[in-house]
This record gives structure tokens, sequence and C-alpha cells, in this order.
């Protein structure tokens, strides 16, 4: 049904809006190679360039003047100049932000992520999913059951959250991952649930500025405790930029680690051999994980902003325009990668931009690659011949593309 609408969808916004079409949220790919094969896709209007390709994606990553900084979009400024709010969401996290700012965040965060600190959390991790996996049986839902749980678990034992505050935590992080939506951009409207998003974000920092009060008081081995003793060369973070984030490690460090496990999972069992292979050598989960942000990425695109006039793969962006970076099909581009559109955690080489590039390379893809790891050695040792057991659910997120619901009969 919808490949009739992708073929006559003839002008640049109405073949993007048709990546807001839950029948394509399934299976966007194909969508994603007719964008592709129009090459960059310009709005003038909307102060907008979409880049499809390998080589578009990858250098606008490494652009010095591609921007992360919503304000320095001429949109933005339009907005602020009839009177819209600079940060509705409050002081964000140092994802949006561009040096120097990014640069002093980044550092002093960093420390958290070192591989020595991420290793250290690997025994907890084991425990974690040996107690999700001890009591299933028959007929399982891989998302509630595991995909979901584990990171949000792993990131309440970093900030040290209470386990006992772990469900609102969860219900907010996945009422805000929503915002990471860029269609109020193309669209020009803010979408459903905005306000239902506001009154999450308000809550979380609420709670979250609680929890340094906390924490000031009774110091613990967490993150959160070495975020407001951290010190380097006489530096500190500010109460806001705590708050900035931990609500970014929150949402980004948990939604996305979500669906890499899950797509993982799906991929494997929708491959003949692959589910299997894996179960017999736990040394394979490394290449799957790569494939698996090549083939299927938690993320599926990436915004920018031109800090300057800019010409990227030969196309000239205006400063202050907006890039939407469409990685999920740059993956796919047949001039980056040889038979694109198969998975295959065999392939000599695998290139990929699931965690980005550049300065803003994912701070914490070393744990996300140490949880999806352990989640699936665990479940395809146990259960070696677990099968699909029908389709799974989606989440109306276009970034962050996700399921719902994996069934699967072990």
């Amino acid at each position: 049904m919808h490949n009739k609408s992708m073929t006559t969808a003839a002008d640049p916004q109405s073949l993007l809006l048709t990546m807001l079409d839950p029948a394509v949220r399934a299976d966007p790919y194909p969508l994603y190679a007719q964008i592709r094969a129009r090459g960059p896709l310009q709005l003038p209007a909307n102060n907008l360039t979409v880049f499809s390709t390998y080589a578009a994606c990858d250098e606008v990553l490494r652009h010095p003047d591609a921007a992360s900084d919503r304000l320095k979009s001429t949109i933005a400024q339009r907005a602020i100049a009839d009177g819209a709010e600079p940060r509705p969401f409050g002081p964000p996290g140092f994802l949006f932000l561009d040096p120097p700012d990014h640069t002093r965040l980044r550092r002093l965060v960093s420390k958290a992520f070192v591989p020595k600190v991420v290793k250290a959390l690997e025994p907890e991790i084991v425990a974690l999913v040996d107690g999700l996996l001890r009591d299933v049986d028959g007929t399982f839902d891989a998302i509630a059951g595991l995909a979901y749980p584990l990171p949000v678990a792993v990131i309440c034992r970093l900030l040290g959250v209470p386990l006992e505050d772990e469900p609102e935590f969860s219900a907010a992080s996945a009422l805000l991952a929503q915002s990471l939506d860029p269609f109020a951009t193309v669209t020009g409207s803010a979408g459903d649930g905005f306000e239902e998003r506001m009154r999450a974000g308000r809550w979380l920092r609420g709670y979250l500025r609680d929890l340094i009060a906390r924490r000031r008081r009774d110091p613990g081995e967490d993150l959160m405790s070495g975020l407001i003793h951290v010190e380097e060369s006489g530096d500190q973070l500010t109460e806001d930029e705590i708050v900035a984030t931990c609500n970014l490690l929150l949402v980004a460090g948990h939604e996305t680690t979500v669906n890499l496990i899950a797509n993982a999972i799906l991929a494997l069992l929708r491959h003949d051999g692959q589910w299997a292979a894996l179960a017999a050598d736990a040394d394979r989960a490394a290449p799957v994980i790569e494939e698996t942000l090549r083939y299927d990425p938690p993320v599926q695109l990436v915004g920018r902003i031109a800090a300057e006039d800019m010409t990227i793969t030969g196309v000239t962006v205006p400063k202050g325009d907006n890039m939407m970076l469409l990685t999920a099909a740059a993956h796919r581009d047949p001039d980056a990668v040889q038979r694109p559109d198969e998975f295959d955690p065999d392939r000599e080489t695998i290139r990929h931009l699931g965690f980005g590039k550049g300065p803003h390379f994912c701070i914490g893809a070393p744990l996300a690659r140490l949880e999806a790891t352990v989640a699936l050695t665990a479940l395809t040792s146990r259960f070696p011949t677990a099968a699909l057991a029908g389709e799974p659910g989606y989440k109306p997120n276009v970034t962050l593309r996700g399921m719902t619901e994996l069934p699967i009969t072990l």
C-alpha cells in the first residue's frame, strides 16, 4: 500500500513526510533507497537540506561548521524573534552544544565511560540479564522481558536512581525520546503530545534536582555523585549542567540501547543460521552488533545546522539551514557497502555511522556494546532454537525507530 504513495510522492516534502506513515515503520529502507536515489533534497522554504549518501553524511559529521546547537538555526532564530521560549526543555545536554561548551562538558562526563569503569560494570550487567531470563518459558516478549528493562536498570544504577523509582524514570524517558524527532522542522508544527513531553521533562528535571540535593548530603559511588564532585583544573559542573547531562544520558543512552538489542535479536532470528551460530560461538557477538548498527541502526537520522555557508558533496547549504542526515539510508548506500541490503556479520569490513563520528562520537558506545553483548550471548546460548512468534510492533518514533513488542518462542 505505502509503496504506491512512495512512487507518486514527487516533491521532496511529500517524500519526507512519507517517513511519518505508520505503514513505513516496519521497513523504511525501500523509502530511504528512493530518497537516496533522488540525491540531496533541498527544501528552501523549510530551511532544510536532507543528505542520505554515506559520503555526504560522513562529511557533515566531521565538518567543523556543522553545528549541534539548535539555537544557531534560522528556524529557531525566527521562532525566538516571534516570542518563542529559546529552550523549552531546559538547558540542553552536551549532545546539543558546540565547542567550547561541548568540549568542556564531554571531558568531565567522559571519565564515567572510560573502558576500565565500563568493564567494572560487567558482573552487574551479567547478573541483571540472568535475573531477567531466569524464569522465562514458552513465548517471550524480547522487548518487555529483556531489551527494555536492562538498559534502564543499568543507567539507573549508573546515576544512582533508587530501584523503586525506575518505572517512572522509564515512562519519562520514553516520552522525551519522541522529542528527538525532527519533524517539527519539516512540518512547522510541534506535533502531538508536545504538552505531555513538556510535563515529563519538568518532572524529570525536578526529580534529578532532588536527587542531586540528596547526593550532596550523602555522596555515593554513582555517576551523579561523581559529576557533583568532579573537578578538572578547577572546573565544575553547574547544577543545570548536571541535570541536563543526566537527562541526556537517560534518554539518549536508554532508548538507543533498547533498539540495538532488539534490532539484533530480530535480525538474528530472520536470517537463517545466524541465531544458532551466535549460540554456538559467543565471539560472534561483536560482529553481530556492528552489523546491526549498520543494517538496522537504533538511530535512523541525525540533525546538524550549518554554522556558516557549507558545500557538502557539491551541494551548497546556506548558513542557518538545518541538515537532516539519513544515516540509516547511508548505511545501505551501494556506493559505500557491498550487498547493502544483506545482514552479514561475516562481511570483511563493517562501516557505519551508528555511533556518530567526529567530536560527537557516542560517549556511551562501549557501554551499549557491552550491554548488547551480554544480552545477546545469554539469550542465544540459553535458547539456541528460539524462533519469531509473530511480527513485531513499532513505536511512532522516526529518529529512534524501535519496536514496542518482539514475541519469540523459546
